[in-house]
């Protein structure tokens, strides 16, 4: 299936020369959604993870589900204060600013595996974030699994480091 054809694209959103992926239409489209999802499954099953972790907000929409079909615990990383227990925080730079991620300080056992997975890799930086926060509990980050991802702004560069995998590829 041709899980680009499920994304739509609107121009000048949020702001002129934005060219934003809209996965709504990609959602709520049953078959390419479970493609999507079946396709992350089939790419993470040999990697023996313990948790699947997602970034706020469209990462709990695929790291759930994700987690959910390995049969394995999802973790939220989350905005600041929206955690009710002891958290950790990592802050980050952006391209307009700073920003900061926080999780559970009991979220990962030392040693365990986690994917983290989200809907869109940009620069990096929150997912980057992400594994900082993850690494700082002990936990090992052995893949990060993206449905789309925009390859102008270079973030797979960042993560270098890192397995990443992505389904969709957009140049612009």
């Amino acid at each position: 299936m041709d899980l680009k054809s499920k994304i739509r694209v609107i121009e000048d959103f949020p702001q002129k020369g934005v060219s934003f992926k809209d996965i709504t239409t990609l959602l709520k489209d049953k078959d390419a959604f479970v493609e999507a999802v079946n396709l992350i499954v089939e790419d993470l099953k040999d990697k023996e993870v313990d948790y699947i972790a997602g970034p706020e907000a469209r990462g709990f929409l695929f790291g759930a589900t994700i987690a959910y079909a390995l049969g394995v615990g999802f973790i939220p990383i989350r905005k600041p204060g929206k955690l009710p227990a002891e958290t950790i925080s990592y802050e980050y730079e952006l391209e307009y600013g700073r920003n900061t991620l926080e999780i559970h300080k009991d979220a990962i056992e030392k040693g365990k595996k986690v994917a983290i997975v989200d809907d869109l890799l940009a620069t990096g930086g929150t997912i980057h974030a992400a594994a900082k926060l993850i690494e700082s509990l002990g936990g090992e980050v052995v893949a990060m699994e993206f449905l789309i991802e925009l390859e102008f702004l270079k973030g797979r560069e960042r993560l270098k480091d890192y397995y990443v995998n992505s389904l969709v590829k957009y140049d612009r």
